[in-house]
């Protein structure tokens, strides 16, 4: 870690009395109990701004933890000449309708045809923003979900834009396909969401869980389905998907938490991030970003019985 670089995670502790790679096990799915124990003792992470040292420190609730991930095994990300559908640029920030399909940054496993290798290709300058492998991101979508995703362009509207996401202050709305039809048309679900203690890749709601609230209406019934909007009031890694897998009504599509066997033949999941709202970080004007449900989602709605 060099005094320049920028954390790729922020996030409060909340939990008194939690173990550090605990925490940490909980907030960022994608890494290992066994990578984050290294990075702690390897000194990538920090509690109110001092290295930790040690996997089993206790939270007391309330510390500011960063994590400042080593750069990749490849020492440089290769920009690629893949097409991007720009919403909306400005000198702040650049607003992109992200496909189904396409991982947002680099990770073990995917080190190319990801949007970080395509902003980068487009707008070299991103490099300088955070470190090269996140080049500007300041949030992210599932591999499988469509929609809005918003990039940094300078240092300072990432940590402005970060921070807007952390406060949750930011205002997000998905569309999704749900298996059956809700008993309400409107609802709010509260439950905990952390890691499944029987599948450490997947989060799941557990008592000990983090805080999680997502509301939703419906828009549309079908024989078997429901079309929703949804609002999720916190950013729990997967939190739309499990949420909705929790109240029997999974996304249509999702094999990891919903039906194995699909009724409807999809090659991704049925959540699309259609709207995100978010203050400039130069003027606090809001500004809000729109991306149209895909057209192999709309041919789907348009065939349902109703």
């Amino acid at each position: 870690m060099n005094e320049n670089q920028q954390p790729d995670f922020v996030f409060t502790a909340d939990t008194p009395g939690e173990r550090l790679d605990r925490a940490l096990a909980a907030r960022i799915p994608d890494l290992s109990r066994t990578r984050i124990q290294a990075l702690i003792k390897a000194g990538h992470i920090t509690v109110n701004g001092s290295p930790s040292g040690k996997p089993s420190y206790r939270l007391e609730g309330g510390e500011v933890i960063a994590v400042y991930l080593p750069p990749p095994e490849r020492s440089e990300i290769v920009p690629e000449d893949i097409p991007l559908v720009v919403l909306y640029e400005d000198e702040d920030l650049i607003a992109i309708d992200k496909p189904a399909g396409m991982v947002v940054h680099p990770a073990y496993g995917h080190t190319s045809g990801t949007l970080v290798n395509a902003v980068l290709y487009r707008w070299p300058e991103l490099a300088q923003v955070g470190d090269q492998h996140r080049a500007g991101i300041v949030h992210r979508l599932d591999k499988d979900t469509s929609g809005v995703i918003v990039v940094a362009r300078t240092p300072q509207a990432h940590r402005a834009l970060a921070a807007q996401f952390e406060a949750r202050t930011t205002r997000k709305r998905y569309l999704a396909l749900v298996e059956g039809n809700p008993a309400s048309a409107t609802g709010r679900i509260e439950a905990p969401i952390g890691r499944n203690p029987r599948q450490r890749k997947q989060m799941a709601v557990v008592r000990k869980g983090r805080e999680a609230i997502t509301e939703f209406n419906v828009l549309a019934y079908y024989a078997d389905h429901a079309l929703l909007e949804i609002f999720p009031r916190t950013g729990r890694t997967h939190q739309i998907r499990v949420h909705l897998a929790f109240i029997g009504h999974p996304i249509v599509g999702d094999t990891v938490y919903g039906r194995r066997k699909q009724r409807i033949k999809l090659k991704r999941h049925f959540l699309h991030a259609a709207d995100l709202t978010v203050r400039s970080p130069s003027t606090g004007e809001p500004l809000t970003f729109s991306a149209p449900l895909p057209v192999g989602l709309q041919n789907i709605l348009d065939k349902l019985p109703r």
